[in-house]
């Protein structure tokens, strides 16, 4: 198993990314239907960007989970990747902002990019080294918070900086 890990992450990378760069338009191609919208970006908030991470994530997880059934360790490994990849968006994004002062369009997808990458990598590594979870049920329960908190802040967004749309200031849609 441990030869394929790098294939599956190397999938799931381009399955995020794919999935994200998707569901970035998504919104506006539906014309802004509500159906669509808590599953993708429906501003260019920062928590917005971090739904399109989180969601191509999940759905690659339910379908690897299918193949991986029997390895102890699936959900919190995948909790952890997730995790760390919707950490690295806003990190990276308000640390480079902070330093340089603007956000050039090329560097923000970068930003998506390499989140997605370095997830997938430290999932990988996690999965070599047969990593235990003693709840998984707690880790997949974890996940579908993170997901109905998406959904409901598309919603019912916090008046916070990082649900802020920089482009019209406006939260949510």
């Amino acid at each position: 198993m441990k030869k394929s890990i790098n294939l599956w992450s190397l999938m799931g990378f381009a399955v995020t990314s794919f999935g994200g760069t998707l569901l970035h338009f998504l919104y506006d191609w539906t014309n802004k239907s509500v159906l669509v919208a808590p599953f993708s970006g429906v501003n260019e908030s920062t928590w917005e960007h971090m739904k399109l991470l989180f969601f191509p994530m999940l759905l690659f997880a339910l379908v690897q989970g299918i193949h991986f059934k029997d390895f102890e360790g699936f959900w919190c490994i995948k909790l952890r990747g997730t995790l760390l990849g919707l950490i690295l968006i806003p990190v990276i994004f308000y640390t480079y902002n902070g330093i340089i002062g603007t956000s050039p369009d090329w560097i923000n997808i970068a930003i998506f990019f390499i989140s997605a990458f370095f997830a997938y990598l430290y999932e990988a590594r996690l999965f070599k080294s047969e990593t235990k979870c003693a709840l998984p049920a707690l880790a997949l329960a974890m996940l579908f918070a993170i997901a109905t908190l998406f959904v409901v802040f598309t919603f019912l967004p916090p008046q916070l900086a990082i649900f802020k749309d920089p482009v019209f200031g406006t939260y949510g849609i």
